[in-house]
């Protein structure tokens, strides 16, 4: 019978990160206890919280919904984050407040600050060379859900509109992230790279990064 460990190959990527995280988790694991819940639903265990969140970044997967699918099917998902075949995913809903759990504990900050402390004890740190990059990270919202605060854009003739997806009239209407907010992103900002480019519903990430070596070692 082939064992899970097995299907995963030996010089895989990933399998070098589990092995310098494992220690970091291992230690760790004082600040996790503080974060079950002692009643109500089951925790999600943090360390695979963590786990999972990294798979999220690395491999660019764009919501918590689209990632518990991955989980549910990935064998290689499920050998990172530590579930078995037979573990059942957890549901979006839940992983996301357990997430802000997380950064509420200050836990992910203490994370990264072991993993940039493990990349100091491998001499993979310099002491100059550092620039800021920053991003806009677009959102998963169109522009006909930026609305007035407290009041709706211009639309159509609602008779002929499909109110699941109306037509939305922008023109000659001033939109600013003071007076319009997203329905379905309410923390998204209108936001654009530079003149002349398309303003989008974005986040704003900035990475300190040390250029030697290629490590972020701040975030915001």
């Amino acid at each position: 019978m082939c064992r899970r460990e097995d299907r995963i190959p030996a010089d895989h990527p990933l399998r070098a990160i589990r092995r310098l995280l494992d220690p970091i988790l291992v230690s760790l694991s004082p600040e996790f206890a503080r974060l079950y819940a002692a009643t109500g639903r089951p925790s999600i265990p943090p360390e695979q919280l963590l786990l999972a969140l990294l798979l999220q970044t690395l491999y660019t997967i764009r919501s918590e919904r689209l990632l518990m699918e991955e989980l549910n099917y990935n064998l290689l998902f499920r050998w990172f984050v530590g579930l078995t075949m037979d573990d059942p995913v957890w549901n979006h809903s839940v992983f996301s407040k357990n997430r802000e759990r997380l950064l509420e504990g200050d836990i992910a900050e203490e994370f990264m600050a072991r993993v940039i402390g493990l990349a100091r004890e491998h001499g993979l740190l310099s002491d100059e060379h550092f620039t800021v990059d920053g991003t806009l990270i677009e959102a998963w919202a169109g522009h006909k859900s930026f609305k007035k605060k407290g009041g709706s854009s211009k639309k159509g003739d609602s008779k002929k509109d499909d109110p699941g997806n109306p037509s939305v009239d922008f023109h000659g209407e001033k939109r600013s992230n003071d007076t319009h907010q997203s329905t379905t992103d309410p923390e998204a900002r209108l936001m654009k790279k530079g003149p002349g480019r398309e303003a989008k519903l974005s986040f704003m990430g900035h990475l300190l990064m040390d250029n030697l070596h290629g490590i972020a070692v701040g975030t915001r």
